[in-house]
C-alpha cells in the first residue's frame, strides 16, 4: 500500500509539474523570442543609420565649399602676475633661496 501511495503522489506531482513546466517553457521562449526580435531590429536600425551617415558624409564631401587657407594663429603667453612674483621674492627673502 505504501508503494501505491508513493506512486499516486508522484503521479499527482507530475500531473501538476508537467503542464506548469510547459507553460513556463512557453513563456520563456516568448520572452527570448521577443529579445531576439528586438536585437535584430536594433541591428537593422544600426545598419540603416550607418548607411545614412555614410551618404551624409559623401554628400558633405562633394557639396562643401573649398577650404580657405587660414592665417596662422600665434598665441602669446599670458603676462606674469606681478603680485605672484612679489610674493615669491618676499618668501625667498624670509626663507632663503634654498627653500625651493
Amino acid at each position: 500500500m505504501r508503494v501505491l501511495w508513493t506512486l499516486f503522489k508522484v503521479m499527482i506531482g507530475l500531473a501538476i509539474a508537467i503542464p506548469v513546466g510547459i507553460l513556463v517553457l512557453a513563456v520563456t521562449m516568448g520572452v527570448l523570442g521577443t529579445l531576439v526580435g528586438l536585437a535584430f531590429f536594433a541591428l537593422r536600425l544600426a545598419c540603416i543609420a550607418f548607411v545614412g551617415y555614410g551618404l551624409y558624409r559623401v554628400v558633405r564631401f562633394f557639396l562643401r565649399p573649398a577650404p580657405k587657407a587660414a592665417a596662422p594663429v600665434i598665441h602669446e603667453l599670458p603676462q606674469v602676475d606681478p603680485y605672484y612674483t612679489a610674493a615669491m621674492r618676499e618668501l625667498d627673502s624670509e626663507l632663503g633661496p634654498s627653500a625651493r
